[in-house]
């Protein structure tokens, strides 16, 4: 196996640093659109790990927009597998470069939504995934895999979805993914300050979009954007935390292969981070178009979103400042395999203190890149295969928790993950 991993900001550098130590595949060729961070990440395996593991890894120069560039350096790397880690906007370009190659696909983002240009907030427009799953039939055609929504949420929650359909469950109520967290980030002074710990630009893009419900009566739709507000208590000492409906992948997923009534993401922002990204759209900074910005050199046409993005802290390098845990998992309720009501709560905690110890990697980066070398673990053992448009709701949940949670020393990956349940026992 061999990778083309597309990106070594924050999660394709942890995800460099997490395959370092597996020896399922052949050589992993590390790429972005500069070249001295490709090189970075490559320097850090070497000095983790020695110039036998480095040799493994290469860095290289690409343009994730341009389709026929990632085809070529897929084509002169020979690789077998794309890794996609860079923000979505990049998905239709580096999609269809890894179908061009000949190469199988992953990422950990779908294609972007468009919201319905007279309904939004009741109808959905053009769904997240919708137009890679319009190109199934070319990747069947192929041959290829094309395996979306890889990483923690959407990813491990998809698995842990699948695995309570499989185990769990004589009947589904609702699929219910609540992320959470406690995590905080302080300057140099000691003060607790706003970065968040992951892309600021696909943040706005989850957050300030219509979010969709599943109903299987129903169908998809939308709904306004931070609805339905609950109290969610997340385990590891997290606590509980205000969740509220947000856009994002497993609902689009989970429906295409698991059957339940209703499936819903909720999300902890808090009420300082939604504050935030509603001043931002109250000022047209979410905004993706381009706008005449005057500098010292003469106008220049800049995105108010990629402004936002470059004023805060890059989420790679937040790590030595944040404390906490993030928390992934997937709430189910229905009917047991005994007939009887049943709620659980599937889920993998990530301690930042212990990612950057480890990993020098922060914890929410870290989580959401280990599941994709799982994956192609999995994958380059002929464990889990198939051909077309997937998500991971397609595949078998067993092999993946069972290699996730098995000791290192065993060959596995040493991350347990919990399950609780949550309905009070009949007296």
């Amino acid at each position: 196996m061999r990778i083309l991993l597309v990106g070594a900001g924050g999660v394709g550098d942890a995800f460099a640093k997490i395959i370092a130590r597996r020896s399922f595949f052949e050589h992993v060729i590390v790429c972005d659109y500069d070249l001295a961070r490709a090189e970075r990440t490559v320097a850090t395996v070497a000095a983790t790990h020695g110039p036998t593991v480095a040799s493994r890894f290469t860095a290289e120069q690409i343009d994730a927009g341009d389709p026929d560039r990632v085809a070529a350096v897929a084509k002169e790397h020979r690789a077998t597998h794309v890794m996609n880690a860079v923000e979505p906007k990049f998905v239709p370009t580096i999609f269809a470069g890894a179908l061009a190659a000949g190469c199988d696909y992953l990422d950990m983002a779908v294609s972007l939504s468009e919201p319905h240009p007279t309904h939004p907030y009741t109808e959905t427009g053009v769904k997240l995934g919708d137009d890679q799953f319009a190109l199934a039939a070319d990747w069947e055609t192929a041959g290829r895999l094309a395996l979306v929504g890889m990483g923690v949420e959407p990813g491990l929650s998809d698995v842990f979805a699948r695995y309570a359909s499989d185990h769990l469950f004589r009947e589904i109520d609702e699929l219910g993914t609540r992320d959470g967290a406690n995590l905080v980030v302080r300057d140099v002074a000691g003060n607790e300050i706003f970065a968040p710990s992951f892309s600021i630009w696909t943040t706005i893009e989850e957050c300030l979009n219509p979010p969709v419900i599943f109903e299987k009566d129903r169908g998809w739709f939308t709904t306004e954007p931070f609805s339905e507000p609950e109290m969610f208590d997340f385990p590891g000492g997290i606590g509980p935390v205000e969740c509220v409906n947000v856009e994002h992948e497993e609902v689009l997923l989970m429906p295409r292969w698991l059957d339940a009534k209703r499936v819903t993401f909720k999300y902890g922002l808090g009420e300082e981070f939604i504050g935030v990204l509603k001043t931002l759209h109250l000022l047209g900074l979410d905004s993706v178009e381009p706008v005449r910005v005057r500098s010292a050199t003469g106008p220049v046409m800049v995105a108010p979103r990629d402004v936002v993005a470059a004023s805060l802290p890059d989420p790679a390098t937040i790590g030595p400042r944040m404390t906490g845990k993030t928390c992934a998992g997937v709430w189910v309720t229905g009917t047991g395999p005994d007939g009887e009501p049943r709620e659980v709560y599937l889920y993998h905690v990530s301690d930042n203190e212990w990612t950057m110890r480890e990993y020098d990697a922060q914890c929410v980066v870290w989580q959401t890149a280990l599941n994709p070398v799982i994956a192609l673990e999995l994958l380059a053992a002929g464990t889990w295969g198939g051909i077309g448009v997937l998500g991971p709701e397609a595949f078998d949940a067993k092999p993946f928790l069972d290699l996730m949670s098995a000791p290192i020393e065993e060959g596995g990956y040493g991350e347990a993950w919990g399950m609780e349940d949550r309905l009070a026992p009949r007296p």
